[in-house]
């Protein structure tokens, strides 16, 4: 029975992004089942037009570069990775309702539910994360 990992974005900042789709796709590379709840903010990352241009904090304009010269890859290329290695994409019904905002709004492949949904998933979890 392969171990789950439960993950909340609620924030939508690059540097959220890389954590959130950091832990995913490690987790997902050994073999443990993965699922992102997507609320507020968080949306942003998996937002058509919003996750290809992630804010980067006021002040912390070099970890452009940085990320540059790293060779990590952009967020976009990230998420379609996550979702290649099998991790579930859950957006926030109520808060997608509060924002006007619809499932094609976002990358193909998400699920759209309430927070019982993703609660069925995280009772089960072995580890819980929030982003």
């Amino acid at each position: 029975m392969s171990k789950k990992v439960a993950i909340i974005a609620s924030n939508g900042g690059i540097f959220d992004a890389y954590k959130v789709f950091n832990i995913a796709t490690a987790a997902a590379a050994t073999d443990q089942e993965i699922a992102i709840f997507f609320t507020f903010e968080g949306l942003n990352l998996i937002h058509k037009e919003a996750y290809q241009q992630l804010p980067m904090p006021e002040g912390k304009e070099h970890f452009a570069e940085g990320f540059a010269n790293a060779n990590v890859p952009a967020i976009p290329e990230l998420v379609e990775m996550a979702q290649e290695m099998g991790v579930t994409f859950i957006g926030c019904q109520m808060t997608m309702d509060v924002m006007g905002l619809v499932k094609e709004d976002f990358i193909d492949g998400i699920e759209v539910g309430g927070a019982v949904t993703f609660l069925e998933f995280a009772k089960v979890a072995d580890v819980t994360l929030t982003f």
